[in-house]
């Protein structure tokens, strides 16, 4: 019996995975689809606080070199640079998904977690002794938790009879691969009717093609037509598209699961919440939910911690979500060519050439901005841990680098003052430290640095001490679990 087992292999599913595996716990991922079907390009790449996840697990450099940094928060025309924020990754990064997937695959590979490819989920029954799941090939599987990273139309979030509500779609939009036979105009154009473009691929021969469909599109699979349609609705030409290899629609939906989880059932990633790509928010999105799920549904099934921890999962990741899907809708009406959206991006270009709209803008869309709600206290706690240089008694170090193994993490900054949690945690990294420079975080800049801080396995702070240690037994028993005997 697994431990855990999750439905789909998109980065979503495949980050958890490899949070429970670093845990310790024993986790599957099935896919219905083949690798042949799953590989796909219709993301384009990751922001700032995604790249700074992968820095917390030490592969931060494998996406680095197969992708091309960028300044890629964008808000109706502008480009919002943040190349002076408080980030040892000040920038994002340009990387098909097709790409992209390969890469944490490798790495979850390494770690021990295998992906069968073939397997499709048709049903499910929980109790309080688990789930067990059954597949269409007759197979029964039997797990503690179930994890829908499923998709949009997820059958583990449907089956499990939580709602989905939101806004419906408005518009469509066709994605390809394709060969064609008259030159295309490679780069983006924007209609009244919103957004198409060419993009030559790593072949040298095929493209990819993104088209918004001149009245929306019906929820059956595409066709080849349907594209060609398009594109002479926009172009006046369809330049001779034929040969693809991947053809599908995706819309402006937007949706968003009332919770992330229902007793032993649990969502991440786009069975969670969908919305249209504007903006480039998905696949971060998804990676957030995973680290942020993955340690405390570890500590749950380890008996560390009470099942109400998985609770706080849907408190602290649904109004992030919230937020970023309703930026979301703002980006998309943005993207209409017409003369009053015109007028409208051409007022709000002006503010973004402001410093506090741009930061304020921009830490949204690369995910710099968020703050869980943890309870009153030093301006760290609730929000992401910067990778600051530590001297330790074994040498130089950054906090990143302690957050590999995706443990808790106690620095103690008054180096003379040991904190003693206790023999029975372990697996919490307790260290005294010397900070090398200041503490600034984005949009409130520089902060007192604290004695000491709790940082959580997702690389949040969840206790921070002002020269004692009052409240951090506390923070201790609720984020890290009870004593171990």
């Amino acid at each position: 019996m697994s431990k855990a087992v999750i439905v789909g292999a998109g980065p979503a599913g495949m980050m958890l995975a490899a949070e429970l595996k670093l845990a310790g716990i024993d986790v599957q991922i099935v896919e219905k689809r083949s690798v042949g079907e799953l590989i796909e390009s219709r993301a384009g790449g990751i922001h700032c606080r995604t790249i700074e996840t992968f820095d917390q697990r030490g592969i931060a450099e494998r996406f680095l070199n197969a992708g091309t940094k960028a300044q890629t928060a964008r808000f109706g025309g502008s480009v919002l640079d943040i190349s002076d924020f408080p980030t040892r990754h000040p920038y994002g990064l340009g990387l098909w998904q097709s790409h992209l997937q390969p890469i944490l695959e490798e790495w979850i590979t390494e770690l021990g977690v295998w992906i069968r490819y073939g397997v499709e989920v048709t049903g499910f029954t929980q109790d309080e002794s688990g789930v067990t799941i059954e597949t269409a090939e007759g197979e029964k599987l039997h797990s503690s938790y179930l994890i829908g990273a499923d998709g949009g139309r997820s059958l583990i979030r449907t089956m499990a009879g939580i709602d989905f509500p939101g806004w419906a779609a408005m518009r469509s939009n066709l994605i390809a691969e394709v060969e064609i036979s008259r030159d295309a105009p490679v780069g983006m154009l924007q209609d009244q009717s919103g957004v198409h473009g060419f993009t030559l691929m790593e072949n040298g021969h095929s493209y990819r093609v993104v088209t918004t469909e001149p009245a929306l599109g019906s929820r059956t699979e595409p066709t080849l037509e349907d594209l060609r349609s398009s594109l002479l609705a926009a172009y006046g030409s369809d330049f001779g598209v034929h040969n693809p290899t991947s053809l599908s629609r995706f819309t402006d939906a937007t949706r968003q699961a009332t919770t992330y989880r229902k007793d032993r059932i649990l969502l991440v990633g786009d069975a969670a919440h969908i919305h249209y790509p504007a903006g480039g928010q998905g696949i971060g999105l998804g990676i957030q939910d995973a680290v942020n799920l993955g340690w405390k549904l570890a500590q749950v099934i380890e008996g560390r911690s009470p099942e109400s921890l998985l609770d706080t999962y849907t408190a602290e990741r649904h109004p992030v979500e919230l937020r970023a899907l309703k930026h979301s809708m703002a980006q998309t009406v943005l993207q209409r060519n017409d003369p009053r959206t015109s007028a409208l991006a051409e007022s709000l270009g002006e503010l973004m050439v402001m410093d506090e709209p741009r930061k304020h803008i921009a830490a949204l869309i690369h995910g710099l901005d968020i703050t869980y709600d943890l309870g009153a206290g030093h301006p760290m706690v609730g929000r992401r841990m910067p990778d600051l240089d530590l001297e330790t008694a074994d040498g130089r170090t950054r906090v990143y680098t302690l957050l590999h193994a995706a443990k808790p993490v106690l620095l103690n900054f008054q180096e003379l003052n040991h904190i003693d949690i206790g023999k029975g945690r372990t697996h919490i990294q307790n260290m005294s430290v010397r900070l090398l420079g200041d503490i600034e975080l984005p949009l409130l800049g520089r902060v007192t640095s604290p004695g000491a801080v709790l940082i959580r396995p997702d690389g949040y702070v969840a206790w921070a001490g002002e020269g004692n240690e009052q409240g951090l037994e506390d923070a201790l028993a609720y984020w890290c679990g009870q004593v171990t005997k």
